[in-house]
């Protein structure tokens, strides 16, 4: 398969999850790569996977600075963008009358700051007819208990993209945002789900997902690639939600 030969995707938090997935299989139909994360050793290993050729640029997408390193990177190996797959989050699941100043501003630091201004860095290196695919959350529209800061910054990104969608309308570049549901990444520990605790957090969860499990990174990494291809050519200002039905529960 070559849907993306000739093409260029950026994608951060590309190391692990729901990203690195999603890289994999932008190389593996024909895309040259850009993978961004915080740690060294874990773009290291995110490129053993992906495949050499693969950029990995080490940086926080809560820092303006290392948007500008990233686009100065692209600019000068590959002179332009086609795809740009902002993926990279954090979340924190505390009562609202729990949550710290630090803790929200650090989510919406990463969640919401870091999608806008990486947007606004990468914007003029992308080419027409581009895509830009934003990962939200079905928190966004589905009421979580201790999840309303989270909640609030992925709403943030679906307002982001619909107006997006119109801004960039007239270079021919679609913006859309892919939702996911509860997915086997290892954002789960970040939860505060410890490994003893997996097997009974995985069966109750799956109780409450129609299709009877979690999603697999994979999964949601196809749906990127659709949204990433001209599959989906006529596809702008939408979100494509992929929950195993979780929504409708």
């Amino acid at each position: 398969m070559s849907v993306l030969r000739g093409k260029t995707a950026l994608v951060t938090g590309g190391a692990s999850g729901i990203g690195l997935a999603a890289a994999k299989l932008f190389a593996a139909n024909g895309a040259q790569v850009i993978i961004t994360a915080r740690t060294q050793p874990a773009l290291d290993a995110a490129v053993a996977e992906i495949g050499d050729g693969t950029l990995a640029i080490q940086g926080d997408v809560s820092d303006l600075a290392h948007h500008d390193q990233v686009a100065q990177g692209i600019r000068r190996r590959f002179g332009g963008l086609d795809i740009y797959f902002a993926n990279a989050g954090v979340i924190v699941i505390r009562p609202s009358s729990e949550v710290g100043i630090d803790e929200f501003d650090a989510q919406f630091a990463i969640n919401v700051r870091g999608v806008f201004f990486g947007v606004q860095k990468v914007a003029p290196l992308l080419r027409h007819g581009g895509s830009i695919i934003l990962t939200s959350s079905i928190a966004s529209n589905k009421v979580l208990d201790g999840h309303a800061v989270y909640a609030g910054s992925k709403a943030a990104i679906e307002a982001f993209a619909r107006s997006w969608a119109l801004e960039f309308k007239h270079r021919g570049i679609r913006v859309n945002v892919l939702s996911p549901g509860p997915v086997d990444t290892p954002i789960i520990s970040k939860m505060g789900v410890s490994e003893s605790e997996r097997p009974s957090f995985d069966t109750a969860l799956a109780k409450v997902i129609p299709l009877g499990r979690l999603g697999q990174p994979e999964e949601l990494g196809r749906a990127a690639l659709f949204l990433a291809s001209d599959a989906s050519s006529f596809v702008t200002g939408a979100t494509l939600r992929v929950d195993g039905g979780i929504s409708l529960a």
